[in-house]
């Protein structure tokens, strides 16, 4: 069996720094440390922190004061900042500086008059956080079928902008549509570039084996995009370890390609490539 490996995959900037950041306060005990969601969406991953005494929470309310609390790299809206403030609890911002860039967009255009649109997931916590910067008040679109559901305003002004990890062939659909209805918009391309370069890695690996295999969280959108650009051009494994794959299954292809989301730790992937090996 040939084994091949996508050139980009694995964490990414935004999450290997979020990750040594946390590390880095899990090592200093002088303070209990906290985690606002899950630190990225690789449970996996997130278990070896809690074993290190990383507690997960979902409000800053759950958190005593004077502890300390891991902004995920995901990001939050304004208000969580002014809570853990009010709370005297001390915030270690992971938040990825690419979705650092979205918010300060997003709150300048807001405050200058425009209406914000989101390209994205209205439940990931990346789209949440962001629609947070200005007053929750942004339009959030998903898919291009939802704009023809949507009452534009045609006098006022939109600033686009997108979450990090959408599929740039739909988000250039939907861009499209857009500047067919608004009369007045300003678009930002705020995809990052680490998730340009996995998904195109992904699309051409996909090109030259008999079937793919895709690491990573089941809730991880990043990971979720791969899936679905390999299962468009070939067969593929969405999996979170090598325990979910099938040996008998896997003897059938000559050729395997591996790719996996930003959140998953070269550990995973390295199990995976040994398992392959042993077939």
């Amino acid at each position: 069996m040939e084994i091949k490996i996508a050139k980009n995959a694995g964490f990414c900037f935004g999450v290997k720094r979020a990750m040594q950041m946390a590390s880095d306060e899990l090592d200093d005990k002088s303070t209990e440390v906290y985690s606002l969601g899950p630190l990225i969406h690789n449970k996996q991953a997130v278990s070896k922190y809690e074993e290190k005494g990383l507690k997960v929470v979902e409000e800053i309310e759950n958190i005593p004061s004077n502890e300390r609390v891991i902004i995920r790299s995901h990001g939050v809206g304004e208000n969580i900042y002014n809570e853990a403030e009010n709370k005297s609890v001390k915030i270690v911002d992971t938040t990825c500086p690419f979705v650092k860039k979205i918010h300060k967009i997003v709150n300048d255009f807001s405050k200058k008059g425009y209406k914000i649109i989101i390209i994205g997931n209205k439940t990931h916590p990346e789209v949440i956080g962001i629609n947070g910067w200005c007053n929750n008040n942004a339009i959030v679109i998903k898919t291009i079928d939802e704009i023809d559901s949507i009452e534009f305003d045609k006098d006022a002004k939109y600033c686009v902008v997108s979450q990090t990890t959408v599929d740039i062939d739909k988000y250039e659909e939907i861009i499209a549509k857009l500047k067919e209805v608004l009369n007045d918009a300003t678009m930002k391309n705020t995809i990052c570039s680490a998730t340009k370069e996995r998904q195109l890695s992904a699309k051409n690996l996909a090109k030259e084996v008999d079937c793919m295999i895709v690491i990573g969280g089941k809730h991880s959108s990043n990971t979720q995009k791969l899936v679905d650009i390999c299962k468009d051009l070939t067969n593929t494994f969405a999996i979170e370890t090598k325990d979910e794959l099938n040996k008998e299954e896997l003897k059938n292809y000559k050729s395997v390609g591996i790719t996996a989301g930003a959140s998953t730790p070269d550990w995973l992937i390295s199990e995976v490539i040994e398992f392959l090996k042993s077939i």
